[in-house]
C-alpha cells in the first residue's frame, strides 16, 4: 500500500522522568496529539515495564489510528525514545500530518540528539536515477513512473517521468535527452555552427536518433537534405512514442531521411558532401566507440562541403580532463580550425564543452550583428537558449578550460589517422 513510514531515535531527553516511566501521562500527551495533527485514534495500549536495579521502568505504547499506528517506547535509564509513526495514503495524502506528529513528539521529549528515517512505501516510493560522473563524484534526479524499458541489440534503453524534467531518456544508464531542458544540448549543438555557415543545405547527423537535432536543423529554410544515420532503430521508435515535444515530427518530415545502421559505414561508402555533419552520439565506451577516432575524423573532413563544418560534444571537462583534452588534440590534428564552446546543461549535472570544426569556418569570427541578420534572414525566432550574444558566450572559455586545452585550438596538423579512440563523455540518443 502507498503510505509514508516515519521513525526517530530520540536520546539525552531533557523531558521530565515522569514522562518516560508513567505510562497514563504519556497516553494522555500522544492521544492529544494525534488528535491535534487531525489524525484518528481508534484504540491504544500502553504497557510499562518493571523497574530493574533501582532504575525506573519505560514504556511501551501504541495508538492504532484510522491511518494507520503511532508505537514509542522509552528507556528512562538512558533519557532515550524511539519513535515509529506511519500512515496510509491511499485514498488520502497523510503525510503532511505524519511529519507534524512526529515533530510534535520529538518537542514533547526534547532530545539532544536526534535520528530520523523516511520511508516512502508502496507505488509512490520515491526513486532516485544516479549517474556516476568520474569515480569521485555522482548525481542523481528524483524519478517518477519508468514509462518503458527494453534491452535492444545494442543497449538498455528507459523512458521515465520526471518531476523536474518531464519525460527523460536513459541509454544503458546514463541520461540523455529530457523533455524540459533539451533546449540546451540540441540549440547548442546546432545554431552556432548553422548560423556561421549562414545558410546549410545538406547535413548529416551520426546518432541523434531522438530527432532534437534534425528539428533545429529544419529551423533553417535553405535546409533540403538531412541524413539521420543511427545504429539502434529502437531509439527512434522509442522517440517517436514518447518525445514528440522533441523531434516535433522532425523523423518523418519528408526532407529527413533515416539511415538504420553502422554510421561509419555509412560516411565510408556515401559520396555525398554535407554543409553541416553531428554527431549526436552516446560515449566512447558505446557502441559509438568506432565513431570517436581520428580515422573517422578524417573521412568527415572529406565529407564536408568547402564551407562546411562538423560539430560534436566533447565531455565535462571538470569531471573528465584527460578524455576531454586527448579528443580536443585529435581533432586538432585533423581540423584546421577546432572552436570549443560550452554551457551548463542541466540534465548532465555539469558544464559540458563541445567543438566546431572546420577547414575555413570559424563561427568565433561571427559578431553579434552577424547572428541577428542570419537570425533574421532564416525566421528562426522561437529558441528557448540561443541568440546573438549568447553566440559570443558560447565561445567565452573558463580559464581552467583553456588550460587544459593548451590554447592550441588551431594550430592544423593533418596527422595520419589514427585508429585509438578518442574518449569522452558525449552524450545523446
Amino acid at each position: 500500500m502507498q503510505g509514508l513510514h516515519l521513525t526517530a531515535d530520540l536520546s539525552n531527553c531533557s523531558a521530565a522522568i515522569h514522562l518516560l516511566c508513567d505510562p497514563e501521562v504519556l497516553r494522555g500527551h500522544c492521544l492529544e496529539l494525534v488528535k491535534a495533527v487531525g489524525l484518528h485514534a481508534v484504540a491504544d495500549r500502553f504497557h510499562r515495564f518493571p523497574d530493574f536495579e533501582g532504575q525506573p521502568g519505560g514504556v511501551t505504547g501504541m495508538v492504532l489510528l484510522a491511518e494507520s499506528h503511532l508505537a514509542l517506547h522509552t528507556w528512562p535509564e538512558q533519557a532515550a525514545v524511539t519513535l515509529d509513526v506511519y500512515v496510509c495514503n491511499f485514498s488520502t495524502d497523510n503525510s503532511a500530518k505524519a511529519k507534524s506528529l512526529l515533530q510534535a513528539l520529538i518537542d514533547l521529549f526534547g532530545p539532544q540528539g536526534l535520528t530520523q528515517q523516511r520511508i516512502q512505501r508502496g507505488d509512490e516510493q520515491i526513486q532516485w536515477g544516479n549517474e556516476q560522473l568520474n569515480q569521485h563524484s555522482r548525481y542523481a534526479y528524483q524519478l517518477g513512473r519508468r514509462l518503458h524499458s527494453e534491452q535492444s541489440a545494442f543497449q538498455h534503453i528507459e523512458v521515465f517521468e520526471s518531476p523536474q524534467f518531464g519525460n527523460l531518456f536513459r541509454l544503458d544508464g546514463d541520461y540523455m535527452p529530457s523533455e524540459r531542458d533539451e533546449f540546451f544540448y540540441h540549440e547548442a549543438m546546432i545554431h552556432p555552427a548553422a548560423i556561421s555557415i549562414g545558410a546549410p543545405k545538406r547535413a548529416l547527423i551520426l546518432g541523434g536518433g531522438d530527432g532534437g537535432s534534425a528539428e533545429e536543423l529544419l529551423k533553417y529554410p535553405s535546409i533540403e537534405r538531412v541524413v539521420i544515420a543511427e545504429l539502434d532503430e529502437a531509439v527512434l521508435r522509442i522517440a517517436r512514442q514518447y518525445f514528440g515535444s522533441i523531434h516535433r515530427g522532425a523523423l518523418d518530415d519528408p526532407r529527413v531521411d533515416v539511415q538504420i545502421g553502422d554510421g561509419l559505414a555509412y560516411v565510408r561508402q556515401s559520396q555525398e558532401l554535407f554543409d553541416l555533419v553531428v554527431l549526436d552520439l552516446t560515449d566512447p565506451d558505446t557502441p559509438a566507440q568506432a565513431l570517436y577516432t581520428e580515422t573517422l575524423f578524417a573521412d568527415l573532413r572529406q565529407r564536408l562541403s568547402p564551407q562546411g563544418a562538423m560539430v560534436l560534444h566533447t565531455g565535462a571537462p571538470i569531471f573528465k580532463p584527460e578524455a576531454v583534452a586527448s579528443l580536443h588534440a585529435a581533432l586538432r590534428r585533423q581540423f584546421k580550425c577546432v572552436a570549443p564552446l560550452g554551457l551548463y546543461i542541466p540534465l548532465y549535472g555539469s558544464y559540458w564543452s563541445m567543438a566546431v570544426c572546420s577547414e575555413h569556418i570559424d563561427p568565433r569570427r561571427c559578431s553579434v550583428q552577424t547572428v541577428s541578420d542570419r537570425l533574421q534572414t532564416n525566421h528562426i525566432s522561437e529558441l528557448s537558449y540561443y541568440n546573438p550574444e549568447i553566440h559570443a558566450a558560447l565561445f567565452a572559455l573558463p580559464n581552467y578550460f583553456k588550460r587544459l586545452l593548451q590554447n592550441s585550438d588551431e594550430t592544423p596538423h593533418h596527422s595520419t589517422p589514427s585508429n585509438q579512440a578518442a574518449t569522452s563523455h558525449a552524450r545523446a540518443a
